[in-house]
């Protein structure tokens, strides 16, 4: 295998076999190809694209690069969910210990920020003494008796996509429906899922921008996998406004643990987190319908059991029991908070979601490089969500920073994300389909 042919042909928009595409991803996992390669070839993808054959290739040999996870010896259905990626989205945080409180087994392997988006294992990373890469054991058994497990992928499972996926962070290769669907796939099948739900985010702050950008991915995501033996289907999610109030790592974790302990509810991400929940267990066949679903869902929360399942898991993983309940004595603050004015009085009308997780990235909260280290502390909290009527000066968000250069910066920069009108905006509903 002659890795610069493979991506000669590949720019040239030939379509590759399965053959060279098992050998290329072959000697990515080995450490064969360089740093430029890979880029070239992610790039070579992102131009010509993919057949649906050569995406199930690519999907099957990411997959088949380490290791395949067994559970045979648990007797609940083994599910997941995943998400394309948006700003504010915490979701899985929440989700997985909603699912496993109302009978699933969730082994969720998880990715760092990509791009604009936050990344689910920074989040975590602000709990300290949390482990985001166990080893197989300890992982199994986080999800025997938790019932669930977030954790990143270890060197074993789906290696070629470990390096693959911080080369295109870099390389304004994220946004390839092919590169996109291998990765996010190869992941869930090696993690030996039974039924999977996708979040597959659309608007200015997505990487699918377009709504039929959103369909075209998620129906490549649904036959990809369905076609590898995993049930699945994806819901389109709405994201031209950030998905929580916070965005940022630390300030998302407590967003989580507000919502697990019930001090938040009734709110966009609640609308997402109960659907989703309900897709699962409908899936698995633990629900018979929609309603039945959000019921167990609800209980799980207003019980306290998927809180005690979310504290077990922290705790099995090294962090702190306590966390839910004293979650001051271990997130550590930003130096400096500052508030957001409204440039003027009127109705949020709109935002530039993308904008704001750059604005998180401008702070230390993301990477600019994949060895880059992030400051957890930052980032922004109480957006005031789209349709909020304002008066000037009334803050609109709460600025995290290292230092009050970097929240003047960031507080104009936030105010600039959003556009102030004397009408009432249409708002557009969270939940956008389902596939």
């Amino acid at each position: 295998m002659i890795p610069q042919e493979i991506i000669r042909r590949k720019r040239n928009g030939d379509e590759l076999d399965a053959a060279d595409i098992s050998a290329f991803i072959a000697a990515l996992a080995a450490g064969r190809l360089s740093e430029g390669q890979v880029g070239a070839f992610a790039m070579a993808v992102w131009f010509k694209g993919m057949s649906r054959a050569e995406t199930v290739a690519l999907t099957l040999a990411m997959a088949d690069s380490g290791d395949r996870l067994q559970w045979a010896d648990i007797d609940r259905p083994i599910a997941d969910k995943h998400s394309t990626g948006g700003v504010g989205d915490n979701v899985s945080l929440m989700l997985a210990p909603i699912a496993a409180a109302c009978g699933l087994a969730v082994p969720m392997i998880s990715g760092r920020g990509l791009g604009h988006t936050g990344g689910t294992l920074d989040k975590l990373e602000s709990i300290p003494g949390y482990m985001i890469t166990p080893d197989a054991d300890l992982f199994h058994k986080v999800v025997k008796e938790a019932g669930c497990a977030i954790i990143g992928q270890t060197g074993a499972l789906a290696p070629a996509d470990g390096r693959l996926y911080a080369v295109r962070d870099v390389t304004a290769t994220v946004d390839s429906i092919p590169l996109i669907t291998a990765s996010i796939l190869s992941k869930k099948l090696a993690a030996g899922l039974e039924t999977l739900v996708l979040d597959v985010k659309v608007g200015n702050g997505a990487f699918m921008v377009e709504r039929d950008q959103a369909e075209i991915l998620a129906h490549s995501l649904v036959e990809v996998a369905n076609g590898a033996g995993v049930k699945t289907s994806a819901l389109i999610t709405d994201m031209n406004q950030p998905l929580a109030d916070s965005a940022g790592n630390t300030v998302e974790m407590r967003n989580c643990l507000d919502f697990l302990a019930g001090r938040k509810s009734d709110t966009r991400l609640a609308t997402v987190v109960l659907a989703f929940a309900g897709e699962m267990l409908v899936k698995s066949g633990i629900a018979a319908s929609s309603d039945e679903a959000e019921r167990m869902a609800r209980q799980s929360l207003s019980s306290g059991k998927a809180a005690e399942v979310f504290a077990r898991m922290v705790s099995m993983l090294g962090g702190p029991a306590d966390l839910i309940e004293n979650p001051d004595r271990y997130l550590a603050k930003a130096p400096v908070e500052k508030p957001v004015p409204a440039a003027r009085s009127g109705w949020l009308a709109a935002c530039d979601a993308r904008g704001i997780g750059v604005s998180v990235i401008d702070l230390g909260g993301g990477r600019r490089h994949p060895a880059d280290r992030i400051d957890h502390r930052v980032g922004f909290s109480d957006l005031l969500p789209l349709g909020t009527r304002v008066t000037a000066g009334e803050p609109i968000a709460l600025v995290h920073a290292a230092d009050e250069a970097a929240a003047e910066r960031a507080a104009a920069a936030l105010a600039a994300h959003y556009r102030i009108t004397e009408d009432r905006p249409e708002l557009t509903p969270v939940i956008a389909g389902l596939i």
